[in-house]
């Protein structure tokens, strides 16, 4: 059995990653702007918003 406080308890949670996902923004699609979204994902076995992000990496490196 464990004391409490003391240093032989286990880590409870999930383990800390180095470059946390923490900020968040929402974007307004037209329907049309929102199918080419998941179709794109849907063919490339991406998330919606990883297709996001690349698409976001290929402007910024695009525009150097």
């Amino acid at each position: 059995m464990y004391s409490i406080g003391g240093s032989g308890m286990a880590k409870v949670g999930r383990p800390k990653i180095d470059n946390p996902k923490v900020n968040k923004i929402s974007v307004r699609l037209s329907d049309e702007e929102h199918e080419k979204l998941i179709e794109f994902a849907k063919e490339h076995s991406m998330t919606k918003a990883e297709a996001f992000k690349k698409g976001l990496e290929l402007l910024y490196e695009q525009c150097k």
